[in-house]
């Protein structure tokens, strides 16, 4: 069983529901806040057992959230979180307790923290690594400004603490003793993982001190005075340590040491991290929701992840030269049976993207074949090392984006929306998006194949629909339907996982009596030339695809079409230049306008000659102003 251990009776004289805001919590006694933090233990199982989210992560920081709290003034003093997969904790603090039933949900509460939900958010970023960077920001806005009161307080992990942008960050905080600010460090040993590394060895060395001494380390090298290590869950010591560190007005390092998923026994044993982020789950037991009976008849569908780690893992087995690299993401990209296979071609560097795919061009230079597996969104970290490390030496390296597209309940830092924008632009990069699994594993081996230049693919984050069997292939373009009763009016252009959404567009096109051809081109970038040569066949040529237009499928055919002088009209359905936020996958495709009707109503107004205002203002519009007919 994995009842949480510190849970509150009924009769406890104090409630969590009493914490209306930070101000609230510094009247309760010291002796009544272990029953508080049991409370809010119990709560968050509960709730994030109900809804899915990061639940292991803020398990581990209630106690120091509560400290945070009731020694600084939020937001008057600023906390800058890095990423919210500890910010649950400040959510519940800062009255927001009756949202969280609708975590993650569209239009409820963000996963991550939220500017629009609170004053005491201050970013919402959560891409990691970047809160310390913040910090030397406004530690030196204030100092600008005679602000010698606000205290300005990063909590970053050591996880995160892996990303050299902390350590740039780090650099500069710790030269100026004048401004004063406080990094909290929470030392829970692991981000999606055991944290990897000489940091972690050095973090492990000053746990084994203790506080006996504070002995010269990394971090008073860099001009930090150091506190601790403190125990995360013990709150008078952290208040204690909280309170040394704001009288110093200086840099100051407050190391304290945590256990994720404190309190719950199932998430405190969980070595593989599966409760960092659960689905549903029943609380009593840390399962799965789901019954049984309902997951046997009902078998799991294959998530394009699985489908990848399982082609990877075979062409591993054919060629000594394919390695892997990962920016600790082992397990979430798919890289764990390769791992486990073959331990010394797999590479976890931390949270560590730029390093990540430089070192994967070094491999290449050193004669080997670099898989760098990462998420979509995760790539924009490292658009220099793709274009000047990697691309400019022409070096085989593919780069495998899980999460392209739409993710869902992430939110808009998560969505992976930029990625084709990216990798267009890069010189000799040639990007492909696989329609199902066979298409997966066939694209991954013509991938890998490749030794002139780098290659991507673009996985979704939904599971891997049925195979889509193509009609012909025609010059490495799947031609996937051909109206067989009706001119052929339209060229159906479906990129990635779309094919289902296109050919249903395609059948209620054929009830208006509009004929089309429907493509899937496998490889996006560089545009095909048979692309061209299909598009200049029809009356309209019109993409399909989960990338903003900037640089996606639509605007480089257009681009493409222009250069061969082929007057075809190109219009792209694709996704808003914004951010979007957090809710349902198929939900938010479908507000974008992808869905089959939308699509079909697009090629309608298009045919007819008319601006198509009445689809969203996310798609359908001309990949190229004063192209569409």
């Amino acid at each position: 069983m994995s009842t949480p251990t510190g849970t509150a009776s009924p009769s406890d004289p104090i409630s969590l529901h009493d914490v209306t805001s930070p101000q609230v919590l510094r009247d309760f006694a010291p002796g009544e806040l272990p029953t508080l933090a049991g409370q809010i233990r119990a709560f968050l199982i509960a709730k994030v057992g109900a809804t899915g989210g990061h639940l292991g992560p803020n398990l581990g920081v209630v106690e120091l959230t509560i400290a945070l709290h009731r020694v600084f003034d939020s937001p008057s003093d600023v906390l800058v979180f890095d990423i919210g997969h500890q910010g649950y904790v400040h959510k519940l603090l800062t009255g927001r307790q009756d949202r969280f039933d609708t975590l993650r949900q569209a239009g409820g509460l963000s996963e991550y923290l939220s500017r629009a939900e609170s004053p005491h958010d201050l970013m919402e970023n959560s891409h990691a690594s970047t809160a310390l960077s913040y910090a030397d920001g406004l530690v030196k806005a204030r100092h600008l400004a005679g602000e010698r009161d606000r205290a300005v307080v990063a909590v970053i992990g050591d996880g995160a603490l892996t990303g050299g942008m902390a350590w740039e960050a780090l650099n500069n905080l710790g030269a100026a003793p004048e401004r004063p600010v406080i990094v909290v460090l929470n030392d829970n040993g692991r981000s999606y993982a055991p944290t990897t590394g000489a940091l972690a060895t050095h973090l492990s060395h000053l746990r084994g001190i203790g506080t006996r001494t504070t002995p010269r380390n990394v971090f008073t090298d860099l001009g930090f005075t150091c506190l601790g290590p403190v125990d995360g869950h013990d709150i008078s010591a952290l208040e204690s340590a909280l309170h040394r560190a704001r009288s110093l007005r200086r840099p100051v390092m407050v190391h304290v040491v945590t256990v994720k998923g404190k309190g719950y026994p199932s998430a405190e044993a969980d070595e593989a991290d599966c409760f960092h982020t659960v689905g549903a789950i029943d609380p009593a037991t840390g399962r799965a929701a789901k019954p049984v009976h309902a997951i046997l008849a009902h078998p799991p569908a294959r998530s394009w992840t699985s489908v990848f780690a399982t082609e990877l893992l075979s062409l591993a087995r054919e060629r000594e030269d394919l390695v892997a690299v990962t920016a600790s993401m082992l397990r979430p990209t798919g890289l764990r049976p390769m791992a486990e296979a073959f331990p010394d071609r797999v590479f976890d560097v931390g949270i560590a993207e730029q390093h990540t795919v430089t070192s994967a061009a070094g491999l290449a230079m050193g004669g080997l074949h670099p898989v760098v597996a990462i998420y979509a969104t995760f790539l924009n970290r490292a658009f220099d090392q793709v274009l000047m490390d990697v691309a400019l030496h022409r070096l085989p390296v593919t780069f495998v984006l899980d999460r392209a597209g739409v993710t869902g309940p992430d939110g808009p830092s998560h969505h992976g929306m930029w990625d084709m924008s990216i990798l267009a632009v890069v010189p000799g990069m040639r990007v492909a998006a696989p329609r199902d699994a066979t298409r997966l594993r066939e694209l991954l081996r013509e991938a890998v194949a490749i030794t002139d230049g780098p290659t991507a693919l673009r996985l979704p984050r939904e599971n891997v629909a049925p195979d889509t069997a193509a009609l012909a292939r025609m010059d490495g373009i799947d031609v996937l339907h051909r109206s067989a009763h009706h001119p052929l009016d339209v060229l159906l252009v479906a990129a990635g996982a779309t094919p289902e959404t296109v050919l249903q567009a395609a059948t209620e096109l054929e009830r208006h009596g509009m004929g089309s051809t429907v493509v899937d081109p496998r490889w996006l970038t560089p545009v095909n030339p048979a692309l061209l040569h299909l598009a200049a066949r029809h009356q309209l040529a019109v993409t399909v695809e989960d990338n903003t237009r900037t640089g996606g499928l639509g605007s480089l055919l257009a681009q493409a079409a222009a250069d061969a002088a082929i007057t075809t009209p190109v219009v792209s359905v694709d996704l808003p230049h914004a951010f979007l936020p957090h809710g349902p996958r198929n939900q938010l495709l479908t507000e974008a306008g992808l869905a089959p009707d939308a699509v079909a109503r697009t090629v309608l107004r298009a045919l007819a000659g008319k601006p198509p205002h009445d689809a969203p203002a996310t798609a359908g519009s001309p990949a190229v102003p004063g192209r569409a007919p």
